[in-house]
């Protein structure tokens, strides 16, 4: 089994904060965000994780972020380890753990809601739409299937929760929350990001069915931040293999998620530890879905 990399500390660096995947470091005025190859499902961590998963993450972030830069900034600053460890050298001897895995980011006021677009009907938006027809009180045609197409994407965003569940909300309790302004500019961001790439996914033979962004305020700005795209963060499905009426094939964690749902198993910490063949499976997604949407020459970091 490859080596995983669950948790990070690193001496001299002030430590910022731990998410359910991430671990966050200051540096000065900036943030170090280190991917973990933590994976969480269901809102619970599970106490083993996916090799190389963090650097698979951080590559694709990169990939999307720089490709939707004319959209929206981001917050971006180098995800080149020697770059950044020119700026704190306490992180050269970190190298083995680090390489690979590291943003640095501009820090920002989070905005706290996250941003769902929908352009297929499935996971928690198939659910609601079974019981009243539409998602987040967006009203949807009668008679679709689960994995349908929605005739456009739709914008249906949720709170956000580092703990516990996020929750769907409708657009009036987004606006209460982050103001009108702001969140028109952040659900047009939103849909045009998940336009874009998701037309470039689908010539690379990959159907991104949702995915979330996150955004935060830097000074008047609003950006583009945390992670983009990710395995962890939508649904990819392949394209080839692509059915309405049930669930479908994917290169994301949902491959966890189906897994644990056989088990006798609450959905609350403790989780259960994962099995060597699921972990295995897991890490050949996240690779697979790397390679397709970025060519197989950024393989060459995993070491």
């Amino acid at each position: 089994m490859i080596k995983q990399v669950l948790s990070t500390q690193i001496e001299g660096i002030p430590f910022f904060k731990k998410g359910k995947v991430r671990d966050v470091y200051k540096i000065g005025d900036e943030l170090l965000i280190v991917a973990t190859d933590r994976i969480s499902a269901f809102d619970v961590i599970m106490p083993n994780g996916i090799p190389d998963k963090g650097k698979i993450l951080t590559q694709l972030s990169k990939f999307w972020f720089d490709f939707s830069k004319d959209i929206i900034k981001n917050h971006i600053i180098s995800t080149d380890f020697d770059s950044i460890v020119s700026r704190e050298e306490k992180l050269k001897k970190y190298e083995e753990q680090l390489r690979d895995r590291i943003m640095l980011v501009k820090k920002t006021i989070p905005l706290p809601i996250e941003c769902v677009v929908r352009g297929y009907l499935a996971g928690s938006g198939w659910k609601e739409y079974k019981k009243t027809g539409g998602i987040t009180g967006i009203k949807l045609p009668e008679g679709l299937l689960e994995a349908d197409k929605l005739p456009e994407p739709i914008f249906t965003p949720s709170t956000k929760a580092d703990i516990g569940h996020d929750e769907n909300i409708t657009a009036e309790q987004a606006q209460n929350i982050i103001g009108k302004e702001t969140f028109e500019l952040i659900m047009k961001a939103s849909i045009n990001l998940y336009k874009k790439c998701a037309d470039y996914a689908l010539s690379k033979g990959i159907i991104i069915a949702d995915t979330k962004f996150e955004f935060g305020k830097d000074g008047s700005d609003i950006i583009l931040i945390d992670e983009i795209l990710t395995s962890d963060s939508s649904r990819f499905w392949p394209k080839d293999t692509y059915s309405p009426g049930g669930s479908q094939p994917s290169f994301d964690k949902q491959f966890v998620r189906d897994y644990l749902e056989t088990l006798d198993w609450g959905k609350k910490p403790p989780a259960p530890q994962l099995p060597d063949d699921i972990i295995n499976k897991t890490r050949d997604k996240y690779c697979q879905v790397l390679d397709m949407l970025t060519s197989k020459k950024l393989r060459n970091y995993l070491r």
